[in-house]
């Protein structure tokens, strides 16, 4: 099984380039369901979840070529062509690796006016259930039965007529598949209470390229006006804003000056002045970021909250920089009450953290340790990396197929910036 080994102590210095966003590419992926004709989407990462929605995509009747794969790119080119589907069921042995699968759902349901979809799996970082997702799809009148451990979606007569919804708690997820089924639907369909991360900003203008007619991009309510069809379209991923901001914590643990290109400060506004407050000084230009530490920040109280708030998903990489920050900083994570369990691996290297309900107080230590430890989900990952940056000593991090799952080479991109740090094979 593959681990990941760190010296620690080493200043990093020069560019690194930030991918295209995981979190929009398995949003993107699907909406090749929506159409007959090709869908391309450029800057699309090579990450393990990537290649899972493409079997995923490939079992529904989805062909898929891959361009622009040399070794030496980051990134790559997909085209995919749904000209008729094979399949609307989405099984278990797929889904369960990864929960983006549902997002097949509501194409799905559009397109071909039914979808089976086995229920969901993914990092195990709390209670995620997807009722939303189906409460939206009814009022915009889907029928939905659940039996043996899958959804089963039927549009009456065959599509789905369209419809209102007020979302009760903003959801991401369910967000973007009510999106993505009510293109196609017979009327008009008003979703209130949205999400409003980039990322739903990206699929929508990825859906308009298509001929989706969405007004509100970007604001609490879209209107969503379904048309008869949907054409192809060439459409270029976002730049990972999570990617760009786990990063930035690598170099404000290590007290350095890196340059983040491709990164899109516009989509950072939290982000960007947490690291600031802590000291941390990011100089903006259109296409990067230029990200200078101090030799120790400052203590931070973050609280996590959907966009344009502080996401849940930089809490844990925040949480590993502020170890060896001055002062106590408290985390208060909102959004999902089982995403620390990092903690215990961290305090291994000798971090001070103390949890208390869905809030941990951090107190900055003058040095973390080396230490073997084990990653237990996708953003846990990245924290025990940044921390082994830092530590003195040796940091072998295991299971790292998390990592895989999110970060794009991310050794190599560290290698690059003057890490000491290599992937390793053993049995």
């Amino acid at each position: 099984m593959d681990s990941i080994i760190i010296k620690g102590g080493k200043r990093l210095s020069g560019k690194l380039p930030i991918s295209g966003a995981k979190n929009a590419a398995l949003t993107l992926l699907p909406c090749a369901l929506l159409t007959d004709e090709p869908l391309t989407l450029r800057n699309l990462p090579r990450l393990a979840d990537v290649d899972s929605f493409g079997h995923l995509l490939n079992q529904l009747g989805v062909s898929t070529m891959i361009e622009g794969a040399r070794p030496e790119d980051f990134g790559r080119v997909m085209t995919m062509r749904a000209g008729t589907l094979t399949s609307t069921e989405a099984p278990y042995d797929i889904v369960r690796k990864m929960r983006a699968s549902i997002l097949v759902l509501g194409p799905l349901l559009a397109r071909s006016g039914e979808a089976t979809v086995s229920l969901p799996g993914g990092c195990a970082i709390g209670n995620r259930p997807i009722d939303l997702h189906l409460k939206a799809l009814e009022a915009m009148g889907a029928d939905i039965e659940l039996a043996a451990g899958y959804v089963k979606a039927t549009a009456p007569g065959g599509r789905l007529p369209g419809g209102d919804f007020v979302f009760p708690i903003v959801s991401v997820g369910a967000t973007e598949n009510a999106v993505m089924a009510a293109v196609l639907a017979k009327g008009v369909s008003r979703l209130a209470n949205v999400a409003r991360e980039p990322e739903i900003v990206d699929l929508c203008n990825c859906l308009v390229a298509m001929g989706a007619r969405i007004e509100g991009i970007g604001s609490e309510t879209l209107t969503i006006e379904g048309v008869e069809r949907l054409h192809g379209a060439t459409y270029r991923v976002m730049p990972d804003r999570i990617e760009a901001g786990s990063y930035a914590c690598a170099a404000g643990i290590t007290g350095s000056t890196i340059e983040l290109t491709g990164a899109k400060a516009s989509d950072m506004g939290a982000i960007i002045a947490a690291l600031r407050s802590a000291g941390i000084t990011v100089e903006e230009s259109r296409d990067s970021l230029h990200i200078a530490a101090p030799e120790k920040l400052n203590a931070l109280s973050i609280s996590t909250a959907p966009y344009p708030a502080f996401p849940t998903d930089m809490q844990a990489q925040f949480m590993a920089m502020l170890a060896m920050a001055n002062g106590a900083s408290v985390l208060t994570e909102t959004i999902f009450e089982n995403r620390y369990m990092h903690v215990p691996e961290l305090a291994r290297m000798g971090a001070d953290i103390e949890v208390t309900g869905r809030s941990a107080v951090v107190r900055g230590v003058d040095k973390l340790n080396g230490a073997p430890v084990m990653a237990t989900d996708l953003r846990a990952s990245m924290s025990l990396i940044i921390a082994g940056l830092a530590a003195e000593g040796e940091t072998q991090v295991s299971r790292i197929y998390h990592l895989d799952r999110g970060y794009e080479r991310l050794e190599e991109k560290l290698q690059a910036v003057g890490a000491d740090i290599e992937r390793v094979s053993r049995d």
